[in-house]
């Protein structure tokens, strides 16, 4: 089963909702804390963390010999995170939503990805209550995939509390 403990604004006690169900459950219990801009369930659990993993998003690079500027790339971007102007292609990797099309549609292979880290994500646990949190690189502005990643730490079968981000 899952718990979502989720608000439509930040400030609202969904951490201490979040981490006094936790605790106050006698079985293995998982939570899982999504907030990953500010995340502070941590604080209240003090989880013994044990495994740290740094999370990436694949994004272009062009290979400015084999590029022809035909401009398909930027055509099939609905971000404008590679765009051609004039005779210069210009990548804006903090725009880039890692979707592949530029990858898939150039026919001349002058863009293949590089890694663009986002976070990391950090486990643990204390007693019987297993700890998963990411944390945003400071200054990036693409936290879904991040909160995705958390998330795919969910345990089928097991009681999993998750501490929501602001606004979900």
């Amino acid at each position: 089963m899952i718990i979502s403990i989720a608000s439509g604004k930040g400030g609202t006690g969904k951490t201490t909702v979040a981490t006094n169900l936790a605790l106050s459950l006698e079985s293995h219990v998982q939570l899982l804390d999504c907030d990953v801009e500010e995340p502070n369930a941590h604080l209240f659990i003090r989880p013994a963390i044990e495994k740290s993993e740094t999370i990436t998003i694949p994004v272009p690079k062009v290979d400015p010999v084999k590029c022809t500027l035909c401009g398909k790339c930027s055509e099939i971007c609905q971000f404008k995170a590679i765009v051609v102007i004039g005779k210069t292609l210009l990548t804006f990797h903090e725009l880039c939503h890692s979707c592949g099309g530029c990858f898939e549609v150039c026919p001349e292979g002058a863009i293949t990805e590089v890694d663009r880290e986002l976070g990391v994500i950090e486990r643990g646990h204390r007693d019987r209550l297993e700890f998963v949190h990411g944390r945003l690189r400071v200054g990036e502005a693409m936290s879904p995939p991040l909160i995705r990643r958390v998330r795919e730490y969910a345990r089928p079968g097991m009681l999993t509390i998750i501490d929501a981000p602001p606004g979900t």
